[in-house]
């Protein structure tokens, strides 16, 4: 019994210790709970439904096939020049409130019944990483979504197909840059 309470003791004592640290740590960074990359990250999880995720590639197979644009890539090579790994999901979650915001929501009749399930599940990611921040200037990363933006205006309509088109890349990409 003794050398339990010990051990329960050091565990304790421990803790402490740690939470002394991490609260000496937050106190040094000016009160900063977490590092502000630290939100953005999404689970695993989110991108292992097999259900969704066949959803969200047959949306984008269905509006490909009305693409009738085939030399332009919006989610692609260009879209992370000048992006860090570190930055990658800020820039994804720009793209991914970008293309809710002014792509789905005014095509959201079109694509059904996909569309109609896809957009509440792309709407919970982006509230998911909506605490999501870089720390550094972010202008390169305005930049290159101003650019994808402006090619989804300057197509029209078939901006928005195209980009309806991609949504299987943006699913793909949204979990290469944040889990």
């Amino acid at each position: 019994m003794a050398a339990l309470q010990k051990s329960v003791s050091s565990t304790l004592m421990g803790t402490l210790a740690a939470s002394c640290l991490l609260l000496i740590a937050l106190w040094v960074q000016g009160g900063a709970a977490l590092p502000i990359s630290s939100h953005c990250r999404l689970d695993k999880s989110n991108f292992q439904q097999p259900y969704i995720t066949n959803r969200t590639f047959m949306l984008a197979k269905e509006a490909s096939l009305a693409d009738n644009n085939t030399d332009v890539r919006l989610i692609g090579e260009k879209l992370f020049h000048g992006v860090n790994m570190g930055e990658r999901c800020y820039l994804m979650k720009e793209v991914l409130n970008f293309t809710l915001e002014e792509v789905l929501l005014p095509q959201s009749d079109r694509f059904q019944p996909y569309m109609q399930e896809v957009v509440p599940f792309l709407a919970r990611l982006s509230n998911k990483l909506s605490q999501c921040h870089i720390e550094n200037d972010d202008q390169h990363i305005q930049r290159n979504v101003q650019k994808l933006k402006d090619t989804v205006q300057k197509l029209g309509e078939n901006g928005e197909i195209k980009a309806i088109g991609e949504l299987d890349l943006l699913f793909m990409a949204l979990r290469n840059a944040c889990v």
